[in-house]
């Protein structure tokens, strides 16, 4: 098995930690979002995920048994140690990390370890989801982690599903608010280029982007984007600590089928949003962690 070939990776999803996952229910319906039914993991998380139609999605990640995931990080589950972790130094809302979309986890976590950037032992489970019709399924997943430890608060894994859920997922991609699929994901860091080889590593692609902002690296379907705080304050009209150093997620940018729509949508459901460069940038809220932007 040769490491050096290489195929970008698609981005499959975000993980949002929440401090409730009805209070992010709520905020999520209210911006125009269908959300799934509950599921649980079975490591004492839960979640309610958001699905688009380019076959990524949001997880709203909450905690469901402090005890379960205390034992699991113990135990040595990374995805949980690192929730822990987000949530003690970060608090309990955010973006934790990028998950892109793989048919071969064992071999990126061989590539991961080759490289230095592995975030430790590889994860396999199954948890049950309630589909749209009311029945059971089974999903089966197997996930490979990159972290750096420069970074703390932020990690990439890739997710390889083994069992895909038997669902027909339509009615959980009309999204109220016209949202088709996320087009950006952005992060801040004072010198974006220090993780470019985290980065690289995890998308599995050498190009990058650099510009007086920041950086950006291109997956299968969607720009992942590194930005200054000069960068953040241009495009997102937010300001952030130059000197805090390491990657923080800040932003998700998605792509709507009609702006006016979605504008209309925020005013009937009295959303506080700002106008910036053609898109609607709605400030962070308790249940929606980080800046969502809305542009076509």
């Amino acid at each position: 098995m040769s490491l050096s070939k290489r195929t970008t990776r698609p981005l499959d999803h975000l993980v949002l930690p929440v401090a409730e996952l009805a209070q992010a229910r709520r905020r999520l319906s209210d911006l125009g979002f269908v959300v799934a039914e509950d599921a649980r993991h079975p490591f004492g998380t839960e979640n309610a995920c958001v699905f688009f139609a380019d076959n990524t999605y949001l997880e709203p990640l909450a905690i469901a048994s402090r005890e379960e995931c205390e034992a699991a990080a113990l135990a040595g589950n990374v995805f949980v140690a690192r929730d822990q972790a987000f949530r003690f130094r970060e608090g309990p809302e955010g973006m934790s990390a990028i998950v892109v979309g793989t048919s071969d986890a064992a071999t990126d976590h061989m590539r991961f370890r080759a490289s230095g950037v592995s975030g430790g032992d590889m994860l396999e489970f199954s948890r049950p989801m309630r589909l749209p019709d009311g029945r059971e399924g089974l999903g089966s997943f197997r996930l490979a982690f990159a972290a750096d430890l420069r970074s703390p608060d932020f990690f990439l894994f890739s997710c390889q599903r083994i069992r895909a859920l038997p669902v027909d997922q339509t009615a959980l991609h009309r999204h109220e608010n016209g949202v088709l699929g996320i087009a950006e994901v952005v992060l801040s860091e004072p010198n974006p280029t220090d993780f470019q080889y985290l980065l690289q590593e995890g998308v599995d692609d050498r190009e990058v982007s650099a510009h007086s902002f920041g950086m950006d690296i291109q997956t299968g379907n969607a720009k992942l984007s590194v930005l200054n705080a000069a960068g953040m304050e241009a495009f997102f009209g937010r300001s952030v600590r130059s000197a805090e150093r390491g990657l923080r997620g800040r932003a998700v940018v998605f792509r709507v089928v009609d702006l006016e729509a979605t504008r209309a949508l925020f005013a009937k459901n009295d959303i506080e949003f700002a106008e910036m460069g053609g898109r609607l940038i709605v400030p962070e809220a308790p249940g929606q962690g980080v800046i969502f932007a809305f542009g076509v």
